[in-house]
């Protein structure tokens, strides 16, 4: 499809430097104001891809579209793509508004039209009072700000974020985030969103691509894919804390029994299928309940449940702020971490406490061992 609900798509796209494939195989569809993300760890091909669709590198296989026009051959000056990179790329020698205004002068645009606009954008990204300024007067979140005016000024057909808040501290950062999506959402144009940042993605995103070594590892809706990741890369990429070896006891119908410790098996549901008798069981820290020993319920007696509950002691413990992650021995079993929020009412565990461990299999996934690189990667 070339045209209709589609404004980007990329069709069996590969890319390859000599030997070396960069992009195998993407065939990507986003559809008309959408903000669909690219995600992964550095040298996944998420950039590249990026640099496809602004023309600045060549698919050597596939296809490329962008509004209805396949752009293979067309140069980057005339795709008309607005682009927003870690470095703002601001002249410091202009005042706001020209850094604005440069992109329309270019366009040979009348200077009614040109003062309108750029007063238009600088209104929508709160900076009109710092028109008359210099970017070494603006501080690196108005910097970012100002970029992306001068991009939307110009009425791109689609809007290429590459890691466009780098640069920035965590606090300024979360800000943006927000701002730039709301700007996005106002205008409704379609943008391909490039991080590393898993957090960044799920506040950004419409949908999700992640990446991993060339290839399209998973693509979804954010919820969807941080609750249902597909591969053991794509749950250690989006932060599933724990990602261990457990035995496969039986397998019944949508469903498998996996052996967690010693007498403790645990009924999961099952997505795929399983290659052999060893698997992986991902669950993110917060999908555990810790007790203190007598107020949880009893552990199992070698029979498979749904519900996990296990004996356990406090090994380690992270003070996150407004969360306490917690690193739990379970007794003959695995060492697991358990997340828990602070509150009012909250009664701290202490190290070398004994416990309970609570873990309910639906809220857990299952993957053949040897599926996926291990987690983790750079990025």
């Amino acid at each position: 499809m070339q045209h209709g609900e589609f404004d980007i798509e990329y069709k069996g796209v590969h890319k390859s430097y000599g030997t070396h494939p960069a992009v195998t195989d993407v065939s990507i569809s986003i559809r008309r104001g959408e903000l669909l993300t690219l995600l992964g760890p550095s040298g996944c091909g998420k950039t590249t891809l990026l640099r496809i669709l602004a023309g600045f590198v060549r698919p050597t296989k596939g296809d490329v579209w962008l509004g209805g026009e396949r752009v293979n051959d067309i140069p980057p000056a005339k795709r008309n793509v607005g682009l927003v990179f870690q470095n703002y790329s601001l002249f410091p020698h202009m005042t706001v508004f020209d850094n604005v205004a440069f992109g329309l002068q270019m366009r040979h645009m009348d200077k009614t039209t040109i003062k309108s606009r750029v007063e238009e954008v600088l209104e929508l990204v709160h900076l009109l009072d710092y028109a008359r300024a210099f970017p070494s007067q603006l501080s690196g979140g108005m910097q970012q700000r100002i970029a992306l005016a001068r991009v939307v000024a110009i009425h791109p057909r689609a809007l290429l974020l590459d890691e466009p808040f780098g640069a920035i501290d965590r606090r300024l950062r979360d800000e943006m985030q927000v701002e730039v999506r709301k700007i996005q959402q106002k205008l409704g144009i379609t943008t391909l969103f490039v991080t590393h940042d898993q957090q960044e993605a799920l506040i950004m995103s419409d949908r999700i691509v992640v990446m991993n070594n060339g290839r399209v590892e998973q693509e979804g809706m954010p919820l969807s894919i941080y609750d249902a990741p597909k591969t053991r890369f794509v749950a250690g990429f989006l932060g599933m804390d724990n990602i261990i070896p457990v035995r496969v006891v039986q397998v019944k119908g949508d469903s498998a029994s996996v052996r967690v410790a010693e007498n403790a098996d645990l009924i999961v549901p099952l997505q795929g299928t399983l290659d052999g008798k060893n698997a992986i069981l991902a669950f993110r820290a917060e999908c555990i309940s810790l007790s203190r020993t007598g107020e949880g319920g009893q552990a199992p007696q070698g029979e498979a449940s749904t519900s996990l509950c296990v004996p356990g002691t406090v090994a380690f413990i992270t003070n996150l702020g407004s969360r306490v992650l917690y690193e739990v021995k379970i007794q003959n079993g695995p060492t697991v971490f358990a997340g828990a929020q602070r509150t009012d009412r909250f009664k701290g565990f202490s190290v070398g406490e004994s416990l309970t461990v609570t873990l309910k299999g639906d809220h857990c996934t299952l993957f053949s061992q040897h599926e996926g690189p291990k987690a983790g990667a750079e990025g």
